[in-house]
């Protein structure tokens, strides 16, 4: 595949498009129902598992922050693309209804289980070392069931002439982290719209990233076979610093440039993509998926008028306590809004939007600086995925002790893309936004340290456990031979000594008075020689 992309000129780039769904026929049909490989037939249909039909959209009004009708790709996902898609039944799932829904496995997708997203401070060293190789498989393997768009609808002639080409794993990841979050182009070098973001800023924030994460999980598990993987989280309150910032996780500083990762983590032969948003509008145009040099990361050498600290237990208990999931214009402007404040534009102290600093989740990848400070192209960073999982977790919290109705999460006048039934943009499968409005336990995870005491005290030694169970059978080795050798010294001396008896002249009586000394002084001096200043047993001890 590495070859075929450099002999053909291609280059590592994505939008969620699946492969059978990027040819002319297909754009030209505006149809997206793929065979199921189970049955042959699409959307597996022969097999009751989905059915191609018209994709509904929902007709409810956008808010006033995106003023333009037509203009932009992502505006009523999919249609601009396919207005035909699989439709899934059951607990089926996926753009060919081959895959199951989140939390459910087996043959027949009926097999109910529940996966524990654990503290990454509680992996064992063999469980670290999965994670970061996964990581990097991902970067390197190119994606079976997903290509990119590397040109608009318009630029590809209505579907005429499509423009597709392969992307990693992982990267598919980073420009769909992009493409979401772009400026909307309007035609023309600089001729951008800046305040419009799909899966920010609104609402469908914390929905987006929560599918956002369980597509990644579910891509890991197919490429590694790993169908345990669970991605682990980072408990970043009161922390002072990055302290997943080690080779053996995230990767470390490099001592030559502190801008730059250790060359002792294997992140730091990482390139990024789609990280010069700025030089995209100057253009007028959509990242073309091009390396654009390393992994950046200098955390805590940032605008410390924009971020003072790492938020801190007392700032997310502060967020927690918020009962409206979101206020007002349900944007960056609203006050008192649970999401907005987690999002990082609310005042974690007070609660007030359009903060003048950033907090919560924003503080942290304006903390990263690097990679991680580009909305855009902050998932390149692998941390991503770790501080996601956790501002994941208390939008979990959140749900659980205030058990919101569905109707707080809005239906109309949100934002473009963020009303409860808008698709997420750019998924394939589709997904609507307040599907999402609800417990991780419907969607099969959970979070170790949300579980209950005695279930949580069983994790956090669970490392020890591990690693104990790796080196039992070293020490009870160890204790076997330790054991062996004490028997042969004992037996030894025990046939010495009797065999010793048997002479005479080795006979301790007869030897004894030769050595004997008179006692002349007792063992314990007397209280008159403490006072010469020696030192005596009691004294001593």
């Amino acid at each position: 595949w590495l070859s075929l992309i450099e002999n053909t000129g291609l280059y590592l780039c994505f939008q969620q498009f699946p492969r059978l769904c990027a040819t002319r026929e297909a754009l030209l049909a505006k149809e997206c129902c793929p065979r199921w490989e189970g049955d042959g037939s699409a959307c597996g249909a022969r097999s009751g598992r989905g059915f191609c039909q018209d994709v509904q959209v929902e007709d409810q009004p956008h808010g006033p922050q995106y003023p333009f009708s037509g203009l932009d790709d992502r505006e009523k996902w999919p249609l601009v693309f396919y207005n035909r898609t699989c439709q899934c039944a059951g607990n089926f799932m996926g753009f060919s209804c081959g895959d199951c829904r989140f939390g459910y496995f087996g043959v027949n997708c009926n097999e109910r289980r529940e996966s524990l997203r654990r503290n990454v401070f509680h992996l064992t060293r063999a469980e670290r070392i999965r994670l970061v190789s996964y990581l990097n498989l991902a970067k390197q393997t190119l994606s079976r069931d997903y290509v990119v768009a590397t040109g608009t609808y318009r630029e590809m002639e209505n579907g005429s002439n499509p423009m597709f080409a392969d992307a990693s794993v992982y990267d598919i990841f980073v420009w769909m982290h992009y493409y979401v979050s772009r400026s909307a182009l309007l035609g023309g070098p600089g001729n951008v719209w800046t305040n419009v973001d799909f899966a920010h800023w609104a609402p469908a924030f914390l929905p987006w990233h929560r599918v956002y994460l369980l597509h990644w999980e579910h891509e890991i598990r197919k490429l590694t076979g790993d169908m345990g993987f669970s991605i682990p989280y980072w408990d970043w309150r009161d922390a002072q610093g990055c302290d997943v910032c080690t080779d053996e996780l995230m990767g470390g500083r490099n001592p030559q440039d502190p801008n730059l990762l250790s060359p002792g983590s294997v992140f730091s032969s990482w390139k990024v993509l789609c990280s010069r948003a700025q030089e995209y509008d100057n253009r007028g145009v959509l990242c073309d998926a091009k390396e654009e040099g390393p992994l950046r990361r200098n955390p805590g050498n940032h605008n410390h008028d924009l971020v003072e600290q790492l938020p801190t237990s007392a700032e997310v208990e502060f967020t927690l306590s918020l009962t409206n999931y979101d206020t007002g214009p349900v944007d960056r402007s609203a006050n008192m809004s649970f999401r907005n404040t987690l999002e990082g534009f609310g005042d974690p102290r007070t609660g007030l939007g359009n903060s003048s600093r950033r907090g919560m989740h924003a503080a942290l990848h304006v903390f990263m600086n690097g990679s991680m400070t580009s909305v855009q192209g902050s998932a390149n960073d692998p941390i991503f995925l770790l501080h996601h999982a956790f501002v994941d977790s208390i939008y979990e919290q959140w749900l659980r002790r205030h058990r919101p109705s569905p109707s707080q999460f809005p239906d109309s006048n949100a934002p473009i893309g963020h009303n409860g039934g808008y698709h997420m943009v750019p998924f394939l499968p589709l997904h609507r936004n307040r599907e999402y409005f609800i417990s991780s336990k419907d969607l099969g995870y959970e979070y170790s340290y949300l579980l209950d005491a005695n279930q949580r005290l069983s994790e956090s030694i669970h490392p020890y456990l591990e690693e104990l169970q790796g080196v039992w059978p070293f020490l009870l080795l160890s204790a076997l031979l330790g054991g062996v050798v004490a028997v042969a010294i004992a037996a030894a001396i025990l046939t010495g000594t009797r065999r010793y008896k048997k002479l005479p002249w080795l006979h301790v009586r007869k030897w004894k008075h030769l050595f004997a000394l008179p006692e002349r002084q007792p063992l314990i001096w007397s209280s008159d020689k403490e006072e010469t200043g020696h030192p005596n047993y009691q004294t001593v001890m």
